[in-house]
Protein backbone atom coordinates (compact mmCIF):
# COMPACT_ATOMS: atom_id res chain seq x y z
CA UNK A 1 0.00 0.00 0.00
CA UNK A 2 1.99 3.10 -1.35
CA UNK A 3 0.73 5.99 1.24
CA UNK A 4 2.50 9.66 1.72
CA UNK A 5 4.45 9.62 5.11
CA UNK A 6 6.65 12.42 4.76
CA UNK A 7 3.46 15.00 3.83
CA UNK A 8 3.08 14.91 7.81
CA UNK A 9 6.57 14.34 9.37
CA UNK A 10 6.37 10.94 9.09
CA UNK A 11 3.14 9.88 10.91
CA UNK A 12 -0.07 9.50 9.24
CA UNK A 13 -3.46 9.31 11.20
CA UNK A 14 -5.23 5.87 11.52
CA UNK A 15 -8.93 5.59 12.09
CA UNK A 16 -10.00 2.69 13.84
CA UNK A 17 -13.48 1.51 13.28
CA UNK A 18 -15.30 -1.55 14.61
CA UNK A 19 -16.62 -3.29 11.49
CA UNK A 20 -19.67 -5.15 12.78
CA UNK A 21 -21.11 -1.23 14.31
CA UNK A 22 -19.29 0.79 12.46
CA UNK A 23 -18.48 2.76 15.36
CA UNK A 24 -15.29 5.03 15.88
CA UNK A 25 -13.36 3.54 18.21
CA UNK A 26 -10.25 5.52 18.15
CA UNK A 27 -7.65 7.74 16.33
CA UNK A 28 -3.97 6.73 16.68
CA UNK A 29 -0.74 7.41 14.27
CA UNK A 30 1.12 4.86 11.84
CA UNK A 31 4.58 5.57 10.22
CA UNK A 32 5.72 3.16 7.86
CA UNK A 33 6.90 -0.06 10.27
CA UNK A 34 3.66 0.65 12.14
CA UNK A 35 1.71 -0.41 9.27
CA UNK A 36 3.75 -3.06 8.01
CA UNK A 37 3.54 -4.84 11.19
CA UNK A 38 -0.25 -4.03 11.37
CA UNK A 39 -0.63 -5.79 7.74
CA UNK A 40 2.15 -8.73 8.47
CA UNK A 41 0.19 -9.82 11.97
CA UNK A 42 -3.45 -8.83 11.61
CA UNK A 43 -3.22 -6.95 14.85
CA UNK A 44 -2.99 -2.31 14.95
CA UNK A 45 0.42 -1.46 15.94
CA UNK A 46 0.50 2.18 16.78
CA UNK A 47 3.90 4.49 16.44
CA UNK A 48 3.35 5.90 20.19
CA UNK A 49 4.20 9.58 19.94
CA UNK A 50 4.67 9.84 23.56
CA UNK A 51 6.75 6.60 24.17
CA UNK A 52 8.60 7.12 21.07
CA UNK A 53 8.39 3.65 19.38
CA UNK A 54 6.06 1.19 18.11
CA UNK A 55 2.86 0.01 20.12
CA UNK A 56 0.61 -2.63 19.57
CA UNK A 57 -2.99 -1.81 21.12
CA UNK A 58 -3.53 -4.69 23.37
CA UNK A 59 -0.37 -5.30 24.48
CA UNK A 60 -0.72 -4.82 28.26
CA UNK A 61 -4.60 -5.36 28.63
CA UNK A 62 -5.11 -7.99 25.33
CA UNK A 63 -7.87 -5.52 24.34
CA UNK A 64 -6.27 -6.19 20.34
CA UNK A 65 -7.61 -4.86 17.88
CA UNK A 66 -8.19 -7.56 14.82
CA UNK A 67 -7.42 -5.91 11.59
CA UNK A 68 -10.62 -7.23 8.80
CA UNK A 69 -9.56 -4.18 6.01
CA UNK A 70 -7.16 -1.06 5.40
CA UNK A 71 -8.17 1.36 3.20
CA UNK A 72 -6.59 4.37 2.29
CA UNK A 73 -7.91 8.02 1.55
CA UNK A 74 -7.87 10.18 -1.46
CA UNK A 75 -5.14 12.09 -0.85
CA UNK A 76 -3.11 8.96 0.59
CA UNK A 77 -2.28 10.37 3.76
CA UNK A 78 -5.22 8.91 5.76
CA UNK A 79 -6.49 5.40 6.64
CA UNK A 80 -9.63 3.57 7.73
CA UNK A 81 -8.87 0.57 9.47
CA UNK A 82 -11.76 -1.82 10.38
CA UNK A 83 -11.14 -4.20 12.92
CA UNK A 84 -12.71 -6.51 15.24
CA UNK A 85 -12.40 -5.44 18.71
CA UNK A 86 -11.47 -7.72 21.09
CA UNK A 87 -12.43 -5.84 24.22
CA UNK A 88 -12.62 -2.16 25.19
CA UNK A 89 -10.85 0.15 23.13
CA UNK A 90 -9.93 3.10 25.17
CA UNK A 91 -7.55 2.66 28.15
CA UNK A 92 -9.98 4.16 30.47
CA UNK A 93 -11.83 0.73 29.90
CA UNK A 94 -14.37 2.81 27.78
CA UNK A 95 -15.55 1.24 24.31
CA UNK A 96 -14.14 3.97 22.66
CA UNK A 97 -11.67 6.94 23.06
CA UNK A 98 -14.97 9.36 22.98
CA UNK A 99 -16.66 7.20 26.04
CA UNK A 100 -19.72 5.86 23.36
CA UNK A 101 -21.06 2.50 24.09
CA UNK A 102 -19.94 0.27 20.67
CA UNK A 103 -23.31 -0.86 20.33
CA UNK A 104 -24.98 -1.05 16.81
CA UNK A 105 -27.98 1.16 15.80
CA UNK A 106 -31.30 -0.06 15.86
CA UNK A 107 -31.58 -1.18 11.91
CA UNK A 108 -27.78 -2.21 12.43
CA UNK A 109 -28.76 -5.16 14.62
CA UNK A 110 -30.13 -6.45 11.81
CA UNK A 111 -26.61 -7.01 10.36
CA UNK A 112 -26.41 -8.98 13.44
CA UNK A 113 -29.57 -11.30 13.32
CA UNK A 114 -28.55 -11.64 9.98
CA UNK A 115 -25.45 -13.31 11.03
CA UNK A 116 -26.86 -15.61 13.57
CA UNK A 117 -29.60 -16.37 10.91
CA UNK A 118 -27.00 -17.32 8.27
CA UNK A 119 -24.80 -19.35 11.05
CA UNK A 120 -28.09 -21.35 11.74
CA UNK A 121 -28.29 -22.58 8.07
CA UNK A 122 -24.83 -23.23 7.44
CA UNK A 123 -24.66 -24.88 11.04
CA UNK A 124 -27.53 -26.47 11.97
CA UNK A 125 -28.22 -27.78 15.48
CA UNK A 126 -31.14 -29.94 16.56
CA UNK A 127 -32.17 -27.53 18.73
CA UNK A 128 -32.22 -24.67 16.62
CA UNK A 129 -35.87 -23.35 15.34
CA UNK A 130 -34.19 -21.34 12.89
CA UNK A 131 -32.30 -24.28 11.49
CA UNK A 132 -35.85 -26.06 11.59
CA UNK A 133 -37.20 -23.98 9.16
CA UNK A 134 -34.28 -24.53 6.81
CA UNK A 135 -34.36 -27.84 6.90
CA UNK A 136 -38.32 -27.60 5.49
CA UNK A 137 -37.56 -26.13 2.38
CA UNK A 138 -38.45 -22.85 0.71
CA UNK A 139 -41.94 -23.81 0.01
CA UNK A 140 -42.65 -23.70 3.94
CA UNK A 141 -40.63 -20.56 5.09
CA UNK A 142 -42.25 -18.55 2.64
CA UNK A 143 -45.58 -20.07 3.88
CA UNK A 144 -44.48 -19.10 7.18
CA UNK A 145 -43.87 -15.58 5.77
CA UNK A 146 -47.68 -15.51 4.90
CA UNK A 147 -49.07 -16.75 8.23
CA UNK A 148 -47.21 -14.69 10.29
CA UNK A 149 -48.52 -11.45 7.25
CA UNK A 150 -51.81 -12.25 8.50
CA UNK A 151 -51.04 -12.61 12.06
CA UNK A 152 -50.06 -8.87 11.76
CA UNK A 153 -52.91 -7.92 9.50
CA UNK A 154 -55.39 -9.17 12.70
CA UNK A 155 -53.20 -7.77 15.43
CA UNK A 156 -53.03 -4.47 13.43
CA UNK A 157 -57.46 -4.06 13.57
CA UNK A 158 -56.90 -4.09 17.21
CA UNK A 159 -55.64 -2.09 20.07
CA UNK A 160 -52.77 -4.10 21.28
CA UNK A 161 -49.66 -2.45 20.60
CA UNK A 162 -47.58 -5.35 22.60
CA UNK A 163 -49.04 -8.41 20.45
CA UNK A 164 -48.83 -5.78 17.12
CA UNK A 165 -44.50 -5.16 18.09
CA UNK A 166 -44.75 -9.04 18.66
CA UNK A 167 -46.56 -10.09 15.14
CA UNK A 168 -44.12 -7.72 13.31
CA UNK A 169 -40.81 -8.55 14.93
CA UNK A 170 -41.81 -12.37 13.83
CA UNK A 171 -42.77 -11.37 10.20
CA UNK A 172 -39.78 -9.52 10.01
CA UNK A 173 -37.84 -12.85 11.43
CA UNK A 174 -39.29 -14.98 8.90
CA UNK A 175 -38.57 -12.41 6.17
CA UNK A 176 -35.12 -12.62 6.84
CA UNK A 177 -34.95 -16.02 6.86
CA UNK A 178 -36.66 -16.59 3.17
CA UNK A 179 -34.31 -13.73 1.95
CA UNK A 180 -31.60 -15.87 3.67
CA UNK A 181 -32.90 -19.12 2.40
CA UNK A 182 -33.30 -17.25 -1.62
CA UNK A 183 -29.81 -16.52 -1.45
CA UNK A 184 -30.77 -12.39 -1.48
CA UNK A 185 -29.03 -10.50 1.27
CA UNK A 186 -31.31 -7.54 2.59
CA UNK A 187 -29.12 -4.98 1.26
CA UNK A 188 -30.11 -5.99 -1.81
CA UNK A 189 -33.81 -5.42 -1.39
CA UNK A 190 -32.45 -1.51 0.53
CA UNK A 191 -31.03 -1.09 -2.97
CA UNK A 192 -34.81 -1.74 -4.85
CA UNK A 193 -36.23 0.73 -2.54
CA UNK A 194 -33.45 3.29 -2.70
CA UNK A 195 -33.89 3.09 -6.41
CA UNK A 196 -37.24 3.20 -6.40
CA UNK A 197 -37.49 6.62 -4.22
CA UNK A 198 -34.80 8.17 -6.23
CA UNK A 199 -37.28 8.04 -9.36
Amino acid sequence: MQLDFEKQGGLIPAIIQDVKTDKVLMLGYMNQEALEKTEKEGVVTFFSRSKQRLWTKGETSDNFLHVVEILKDCDEDTLLIKVNPAGPTCHTGADTCWNEKNEPGQAGWLNHLKAVIRERKNNPTEASYTASLFKKGTNKIAQKVGEEAVELVIEAMDNNDDLFKGEAADLLFHYLVLLEQRGIDFDEIIDVLRTRHSK
